[in-house]
């Protein structure tokens, strides 16, 4: 006996998933009513196939967690005609009870009811070549993390074995090619150590290397057609260097879809949280949610900026006088991004106070 197939033409169908490597947790639901949850392979046209099938003619609406998969889900199926958004994990309304017995079905359902309800909000979604483009200067930061920790093996190396290192080498920063020249003419007791030193030595060689050439790369980048103007209007922003300027102009992607300063701070998280009851009103640390690599680097041109702009400098030590430094310098930081959307919306280079 053949199953008559309704037509859902002019009907909504909400589609929340829970993505995973391997599999992805679907729940799916019409306007009054919950079709089913079931596990699928993690493909798009099996999704789509699933839904053609089962709701012809209707009008399909999915939603997923934003999350290592990154949106080229969210562009497939835009491609094959369903209404998609990636939403953040901790914007969907979730229950006492959802946070202490998690699962993927719980997870799906609780995605398709928020659709449904309309209580989600989409992310932005940059262009394929934002995401490439960033995706190069996340690089450079986890290659010079990478760095950072090789430096530290080979100290600790060092320490282990009971070799000092000379007075003459300043290692807060750089190391120089005669420090480098040092490490190798180290002699160990046994072929072992000094194997296994001269690993240390390769490994940190060839991070530097790939950060010399992803640098250049950057900065032939930043002086292509889409960057360069922009590139030049942050660099005339005290603090903010050819790195820094990159890594915002990537990872903001278009400055014009933020419309106040404010939400460009809560962006990149340089705002406090809150605690208000009745007429007690409580301002607490910077919040947890933020862009992390953003914040970092802002609050570390902020350090450099009030060393060069006189009217940033002032400000700095007012802060001083009610604030521990470290509290002060996010104020600061919040006049920074001030001074960055001012350049970039106005297409005018900064110019310092003299005062």
């Amino acid at each position: 006996m053949k199953t008559e197939i309704k037509d859902f033409t002019g009907e909504n169908i909400y589609v929340g998933f829970d993505v995973h490597k391997k599999s992805w947790q679907v729940s799916i639901m019409t306007e009054h009513a919950t079709h089913k949850s079931f596990s699928q392979p993690p493909s798009v046209g099996t999704l789509v196939n699933y839904l053609q099938t089962n709701f012809s003619g209707g009008t399909y609406h999915s939603a997923y967690e934003a999350g290592f998969c990154g949106f080229w889900i969210h562009r497939e199926l835009e491609k094959l005609g369903v209404n998609s958004m990636v939403v953040n994990p901790a914007d969907i309304p979730t229950t006492q009870k959802e946070q202490v017995q998690k699962e993927d079905k719980r997870d799906s359902v609780k995605i398709a009811k928020g659709l449904r309800s309309g209580n989600l909000n989409a992310i932005y979604i940059p262009s394929e070549k934002s995401v490439e483009d960033r995706g190069l200067v996340r690089i450079r930061h986890l290659l010079v993390k990478d760095a950072v920790r090789y430096k530290s093996r080979i100290k600790g190396f060092l320490n282990f074995h009971g070799i000092p290192i000379p007075s003459s080498f300043n290692q807060s920063g750089h190391w120089s090619k005669r420090f480098m020249s040092w490490l190798k003419s180290i002699e160990m007791k046994s072929e072992s150590g000094k194997y296994s030193i001269d690993v240390l030595i390769r490994e940190i060689e060839s991070l530097r290397s790939n950060i010399l050439d992803v640098t250049k790369k950057i900065r032939d980048l930043s002086q292509t057609q889409e960057y360069k103007v922009n590139t030049e209007l942050l660099q005339s922003v005290p603090g903010i260097g050819l790195i820094t300027g990159m890594t915002f102009l990537t990872e903001i992607d278009k400055i014009e879809r933020f419309e106040s300063t404010d939400k460009l701070c809560s962006f990149i998280g340089l705002v406090p949280t809150m605690h208000s009851s009745g007429e007690k009103e409580v301002h607490g640390h910077i919040t947890y949610r933020s862009n992390h690599l953003l914040r970092r680097m802002l609050i570390e041109s902020s350090w450099i900026a009030i060393r060069y702009d006189p009217a940033l400098m002032r400000a700095y030590h007012e802060y001083c006088k009610r604030m521990v430094p470290n509290k002060a310098i996010i104020r600061i930081a919040r006049k920074l991004i001030t001074r960055i959307q001012f350049v970039l919306e106005n297409k005018q280079a900064y110019k310092k106070l003299t005062y």
